[in-house]
């Protein structure tokens, strides 16, 4: 699933020019520990152009990458070897969180869904169908949307990880500045 909060039209053009957005892939190389859980030694996102030359924005919610989110700006790097773009570091964040759930327990996929949907998220399923990346937009109460996904895990039905917080979602919370 794609955000509806981004600068897209539905028709999946940039509403400036009303051209197809090229979008480009770029590996986000992963930490030993998350490399062995998700399979693969590094997560490849989707990201648009932006006015810099080697940052981009990132336009999906990433299953593994911590500290980004729907949105960010990133610098890359051409890494010629590989023969792909690479990121090399975190630029600005968009305001968008990510969050991660995985599902547990029977039926819990409808009551997140509907959960999720009432909050105005939009999130991405992996082929399992138990891993979701969730993207929770700026203008959304983070503080209402992690209680309940906390009553649904202390239900047993899924586990939780906060990859991204942005910072008006932190400050929401109470939580400290992030150190991207």
């Amino acid at each position: 699933m794609s955000s509806g909060n981004s600068s897209m039209t539905s028709a999946g053009k940039s509403a400036a020019d009303d051209k197809p957005e090229r979008l480009y892939k770029v590996a986000f190389d992963l930490p030993e520990e998350a490399a062995h859980w998700a399979r693969a030694s590094s997560e490849r996102l989707w990201t648009g152009k932006t006015s810099v030359k080697m940052e981009v924005q990132v336009r999906n919610t990433p299953f593994y990458v911590k500290g980004v989110a729907f949105g960010d700006i990133v610098r890359v790097r051409a890494d010629h070897e590989r023969r792909e773009l690479v990121f090399e570091e975190f630029v600005s964040e968009s305001g968008h969180s990510a969050v991660r759930i995985i599902i547990k327990g029977d039926g819990a996929e409808g009551e997140v869904d509907a959960m999720l949907r009432g909050f105005d998220c939009s999130w991405e399923v992996d082929a399992t169908g138990s891993l979701w990346a969730i993207d929770v937009p700026p203008h959304v109460d983070y503080a209402s949307i992690r209680t309940a996904l906390l009553r649904i895990a202390g239900e047993g039905k899924i586990g939780i990880e906060e990859s991204a917080l942005a910072l008006g979602h932190r400050n929401g919370l109470g939580l400290p500045e992030s150190d991207h």
